[in-house]
């Protein structure tokens, strides 16, 4: 599998240099040959278009604007980059009020640091071989928080205490 990573072009947005050292170090195991790595989120944010990377892998606290604010910008501004980039946190809090934070703002996937590489490439290859579809509801866009998809449901809501509402977007819309 380590060969299919070798198109795949990856941004780090870390800090702290030996933890960015470590990742590259990691991806490059798996074949990854394009890789860019920025130490705050207003330099990702200005390469970003250039580079169009494949997958961004954020540190949660950085200096000026942290992960959240990043991951919240890249999903949600009119002037993003790619409001649908994977987006994997990987940072050392892993307190579950941090995680529904990482959900909230539109990531994609969640690694606590220590990272071991296997679970890296686990959520590399979830992003790639079974990406979430993206959905627009009022205060998020993201990518569906729901990890498993019930194949015989087959109305609009999810949950019978769910009221109908105006998002302001067809249904076509809703979902990318």
């Amino acid at each position: 599998m380590a060969g299919s990573f070798d198109r795949i072009r990856v941004l780090i947005v870390e800090d702290n240099s030996h933890m960015s050292a470590i990742l590259r170090t990691i991806l490059q195991g798996f074949g990854v040959r394009t890789i860019h790595e920025c130490r705050d989120a207003e330099t990702a944010l200005s390469n970003m278009a250039a580079f169009n990377p494949d997958i961004l892998l954020l540190d949660l606290f950085m200096d000026e604007m942290d992960g959240l604010e990043l991951a919240r910008h890249i999903r949600n501004d009119d002037d993003s980059p790619n409001k649908y980039l994977p987006i994997i946190m990987v940072t050392a809090h892993s307190e579950r009020s941090r995680v529904l934070q990482a959900i909230n703002a539109g990531v994609n996937e969640y690694l606590a640091k220590p990272v071991r590489p296997i679970d890296l490439f686990e959520r590399m290859v979830s992003l790639i071989e079974r990406p979430r579809r993206f959905v627009r509801v009022p205060g998020y866009f993201g990518p569906d928080r729901r990890r498993r998809q019930e194949s015989r449901y087959e109305g609009p809501w999810r949950r019978s205490t769910d009221e109908k509402y105006d998002d302001g977007y067809d249904d076509e819309e809703a979902v990318a």
